[in-house]
Order: structure tokens, then C-alpha cells, then sequence
């Protein structure tokens, strides 16, 4: 038995070596932990469990046969955080470069359907120069098996990918198929195509970090959605969104007991609103003011920033928060702002995560490019999000609400539970200035001080529908709050709402207008 168990804890050491310690080295000269240091660094410490350590590739071509590491290359198992259990995969980087063979796909295969069978989060950890050569089509087939249980896997269990290293071609389309994504600043990068294809192909010359590094994806394209200094620090944020979500879409989100009042107000909320309409301000102040302990966590915070989407707790519990940033673009809608909050929006629906949506909002971006590109069917992603979406909805009008936008923005009408407005609320089919010169233009053209009988229009406008009180008469907005209460009406409301049943027609599913 002493020989089996020597000979048992030598094949461990070698598996745990990974590529062996130049490779290790050269890791850390890169700024990068390895896979098993950045394991122990999301999970609690002793309790993860490895599977699968010491499965080895298949290939005989090429020399692989003289290459036959335990591990192949990513380390797969279970472990916790918090108090709950996760299911984590690492891509070694130092074993081949971190590339993807049959055996290397099965291992993520086999967590991510035992992943699913007990209803616990995935979590990858992706440092990987892509498929393995050698193996040929047997590693495209193991990213396909991979790309089928994101798929299947989406709304049942959370997926979360950590890119903190490379990620290009079709590794990156499980990372797209998950979530969210994390990013780190300096070492990570996805692209489809690297900058030597790039060159042959348009003649534009690019670095990596300029065709696809972590600033790239969080600000311009919207593909990742959270940003790290270091792998640590990725960690850490990983850790922390968890800690908003359910383990499952059969679960509700953790609660996290707190200090914070439930009736504690804020004075300050009267002066958040400027006098004059068309003045900015930044709407996560009143965010803030009503989360548990001032605690907000945004998601692509610097993405689409007239659109704000992120976490905080009301009373210990979660609600995804969802408004409109008249600070950036005036908190219009425009492509990008529509499309990122539909997506937040389905997410925290399929998990049963409660929506809080702040409203100012003075319509759709207008121009030529976003007609071009798309903004019907993109914002009619939005509406779909919000009219499909059973959890408890509670609305907050703080100024403007027009147009359409207006309705696309959890609305009454879309199956909005709750609708609140403080007194400063305008809504409307458009502002004052708009619809006097479209209403009153022959008036207007035969007026002799057509700015002074502009004004008075605009002022009879504005008193009799750029204010609350229409809405609240036909039963729109169910109340008109104090600005300083909105915290105690919040907490009350979703109170009121957690037992909400409502569900849509049967079928075998949606088709969303993508």
C-alpha cells in the first residue's frame, strides 16, 4: 500500500507542475498567477476537488506521443464560495500553451453537465492559445461540445468566463455564450482574427491589445463586462457578483442580512432633480442613496453609459437595477444602451432576480446612423425584455419620461407591478419645446412676438402634461412620492411582490427580434 500511495502522490506532483517551473516562471514574469494559484484564490481555502487530473490526450501525431502531461492542460472541479458550490475550470497555460485537445474539451464537458444536474454556477478561467493543431478536427468538434452545454446551460445555471490571458477565434464564443466577463487589464485579449490576419486581410496595422484587450471590450464593444487590474483583483469581482446571484433559475438570490434601516430616508434626494429640465445629473447618486449600505455593483459600467445596469440589496435581498443616465446622452436610448439592458433585464428574469427601473428619459437618440444601424429593431429588444420578464417590476419616474421610450421603460402598460413618480416627473408623448412648435405652428408663424407667445404655450404645455398628475389620473402611476422616501417605498414594494405568480403563454420558445 506505502508504494501505491508514493507512486500516487508522485503522478499529483507532477500533475500540479503543470508545464514544469520555467513555464511556471515565466507565467509569473508575465504578471499572471497560474491556473491552480488563481483557483485558490476564487474558491474557499481546502475545498476545492479536482476532477479529471489525470486525463491525458489521445494523439500519437506530430511527437504528442512523447508529450503526455496529467491534466492535458486545464484543471476542472468543484469547490465553494461563500457557503455554496461552484464548479470551476482553469486553462493552464503552461501545458501547451493552454490549447484545447478532445480529452481537454471532455474534462470542461463533464463539470458542466454535472454543473447542471446539481444546479450550481460555472465559472471559466480562460488562458488559452486556441485549439490544439495537432488534433485537428477533434478539438473544433471539443469546442462545439463545449458551445452546446453554454447553450442549454443558459437561464438554468450562471455562467461567468474570466478571460486572463488570450482568447481568439473560436475560443471565444464560449465566453460569448456565457453571462458575463471578466477581463484584465494588460494580459488579456479576444479577438477572432489576430493582428497578422488582420494585416493580410485589410492592410490595417494593430496590436492585440488595440484589436481586442480589455479596454476595447468594455467600452466599445460591449462584449466583456467587467474590467480587473490583475488576476486577483478578477477574482475578487468574480466573488463578489456571486454573491448577488442565485445558484440556479430554481433558487432565489442569497440574502445578506444588513444594518441599513429599511426606513431610513435622505434628505438629499430633494436636491438631486435641477430646476431646470434640461439640466444633467447623475442618476447613481439616487442609486446609491436607496441600496443597503450605499452598495452598488454596476455591470459595463463603462459601456452604453446613458444606460445604467447593475446589483444592489434592498433589505438583504437582491434587485437588478435598470436606468436611465441623463449625465451621458442626456439618458437617451440609443442601440447600445437598448441592447445592454436587455440583456440585463433577461438575465435577471430567467433568475428570478427583481427589477428596479429609474426613468428620465427623454426619447430614442435620433440621427441617420442609428436609423442605419438598427435602433427599431434593437430597441424593440429592450420592449421585449421588459414585457416578457414575470419577476416583480417597480418603476421610479424621476423626470422624463416621452415618446415611446417611455413605454418601453417598465411601464404600466408592459406589465410594470408597481409605477411610482416624484412630482418632478414629466410624461409625455415629447417636451414642451417639440410639441408647441409642431401643435401651434401656424400660431406661431402669425403671432407678432412669437417668442413671447412660444413661452406662454410652452408654460400651458407644461402644466397641463409635463407633470405626474395625468398619469396618476388614469391610473398609470400608482403613487406620487417624496423624492427623500424612495428607499422605505422600495423596500415595501418588493416586499409586497415576492410572492408575484404571473407567467406567459406556453411554447417552445420566444423569438426575441434579434
Amino acid at each position: 500500500m506505502k508504494d501505491l500511495i508514493k507512486q500516487l502522490n508522485v503522478l499529483n506532483r507532477q500533475a500540479e507542475w503543470g508545464g514544469g517551473e520555467d513555464r511556471i516562471a515565466k507565467q509569473h514574469v508575465a504578471g499572471k498567477l497560474t491556473a491552480r494559484e488563481r483557483i485558490e484564490l476564487l474558491l474557499e481555502k481546502g475545498t476545492f476537488v479536482e476532477v479529471d487530473k489525470f486525463v491525458t490526450h489521445r494523439c500519437y501525431d506530430f511527437g504528442l506521443e512523447k508529450q503526455r502531461p496529467p491534466g492535458d492542460g486545464v484543471v476542472t472541479g468543484y469547490g465553494i464560495i461563500g457557503k455554496r458550490t461552484v464548479f470551476v475550470f482553469a486553462q493552464d497555460f503552461t501545458v501547451f500553451g493552454g490549447a484545447l485537445s478532445e480529452t481537454y474539451a471532455q474534462k470542461i464537458c463533464k463539470i458542466m453537465d454535472m454543473a447542471m444536474k446539481v444546479g450550481a454556477p460555472v465559472i471559466g478561467l480562460n488562458d488559452s492559445g486556441g485549439a490544439r493543431i495537432q488534433e485537428g478536427i477533434r478539438s473544433l468538434a471539443g469546442y462545439a461540445e463545449i458551445f452546446l452545454r453554454n447553450s442549454l446551460a443558459s437561464g438554468v445555471i450562471p455562467q461567468i468566463s474570466a478571460i486572463m490571458g488570450p482568447c481568439a477565434g473560436g475560443a471565444v464564443y464560449s465566453p460569448a455564450l456565457t453571462d458575463f466577463i471578466f477581463m484584465v487589464k494588460g494580459s488579456s485579449y479576444m479577438f477572432i482574427t489576430g493582428p497578422d490576419v488582420v494585416k493580410s486581410v485589410t492592410q490595417e496595422e494593430v496590436t492585440k491589445n488595440e484589436l481586442g484587450g480589455s479596454e476595447i471590450h468594455t467600452e466599445k464593444s460591449g462584449v466583456a463586462h467587467f474590467s480587473a487590474d490583475n488576476d486577483m483583483d478578477c477574482m475578487m469581482k468574480v466573488r463578489e457578483l456571486l454573491s448577488f446571484l442565485p445558484a440556479n433559475n430554481m433558487e432565489e438570490p442569497p440574502f445578506v442580512p444588513t444594518t441599513d434601516s429599511p426606513n431610513r430616508t435622505d434628505a438629499q434626494l430633494e436636491l438631486l432633480i435641477p430646476a431646470n429640465p434640461n439640466q444633467p445629473y447623475d442618476m447613481k447618486e439616487l442609486i446609491v442613496s436607496v441600496a443597503d449600505d450605499h452598495n452598488f455593483f454596476e455591470v459595463q459600467e463603462n459601456y452604453a453609459k446613458n444606460m445604467i445596469t447593475g446589483y444592489l440589496r434592498l433589505n438583504g435581498k437582491t434587485v437588478g437595477v435598470v436606468a436611465n443616465q441623463p449625465s451621458a446622452l442626456a439618458g437617451t436610448l440609443d442601440i447600445n444602451a437598448s441592447v445592454k439592458a436587455a440583456r440585463f433585464v433577461r438575465f435577471c428574469d430567467a433568475f428570478n432576480i427583481p427589477l428596479l427601473t429609474l426613468v428620465d428619459v427623454p426619447g430614442f437618440l435620433p440621427g441617420v446612423n442609428q436609423e442605419y444601424d438598427g435602433i427599431i429593431r434593437h430597441g424593440a429588444k429592450l420592449l421585449y425584455a421588459y414585457c416578457e420578464a414575470t419577476v416583480p417590476k417597480v418603476t421610479v419616474i424621476t423626470r422624463k419620461a416621452y415618446g415611446g421610450a417611455y413605454d418601453v421603460m417598465s411601464s404600466k402598460h408592459i406589465r410594470g407591478d408597481l409605477n411610482f413618480a416624484y412630482p418632478t416627473a414629466e410624461i409625455a408623448v415629447m417636451g414642451a419645446d417639440g410639441a408647441v412648435n409642431i401643435l401651434f405652428r401656424k400660431e406661431l408663424a402669425a403671432a407678432e412676438d412669437v417668442e413671447a407667445r412660444r413661452r406662454e404655450l410652452q408654460d400651458d404645455y407644461r402644466e397641463k402634461f409635463a407633470n405626474p398628475y395625468r398619469a396618476a389620473e388614469l391610473g398609470y402611476v400608482d403613487e406620487i412620492i417624496e423624492p427623500p422616501v424612495t428607499r422605505p417605498r422600495l423596500i415595501r414594494s418588493f416586499e409586497l411582490l415576492a410572492n408575484k405568480r404571473q407567467s406567459n403563454p406556453p411554447r417552445k420558445h420566444s423569438n426575441l427580434p434579434l
